[in-house]
Formats: structure tokens, sequence, C-alpha cells
């Protein structure tokens, strides 16, 4: 992947979503219609912070968040979600 040219504002980060499971465990293909929205990413692009909370996350972490974090955006035709840092639940 090359390197991102947006900057998020203030607290937020600009995750790449894991891609979704397309073979259960025992080998069976899921459909679309069935898949999960992910729920873990790689931080891709990381916001200043404010000058009351500093950013805790850099670029290249490995996260989990919740399942409604977020808001997904299309950034040079790649499905990326930007959030607040405080959404994310778990550095891996």
């Amino acid at each position: 992947m090359s390197e991102v040219k947006a900057k998020p504002l203030g607290d937020k980060v600009l995750i790449e979503p894991a891609p979704a499971e397309v073979k259960t465990a025992s080998g069976l293909y899921i459909p679309d219609t069935a898949k999960e929205k992910p729920l873990q990413g790689k931080i891709v692009a990381v916001g200043p912070g404010t000058k009351d909370e500093p950013m805790t996350v850099k670029v290249g972490d490995q996260v989990l968040y919740g399942k409604y974090s977020g808001t997904e955006v299309n950034y040079e035709g790649v499905d990326y979600l930007i959030m607040k840092e405080s959404e994310i639940l778990l550095i891996l």
C-alpha cells in the first residue's frame, strides 16, 4: 500500500479495515450479503491531536474498534474508516 496523502484533523484517525472473512473455519464460502463488517484494521493516517489530548496511536498500528464506530469514506478508490481516537478499543 502506498502512503496516504490525506491528513485527519484534530483527534481523528484514518483506518484501512481488514478484509471481511470469505470462508468459514470449516471451509464454506460466505456470500457478500452475509459477511460481517470487519472490527479491526490498520491506521494509515493520524491527526495532530488536541491541546488537551495528545494522540497515543501511530501510523501502522493494528487496532480493534466498535461495530458502529467511524464513518466510511472512499479515498482514491480505497475504502477507509475515519473516527475519533476515543472510538478505538484496543491496539493489537
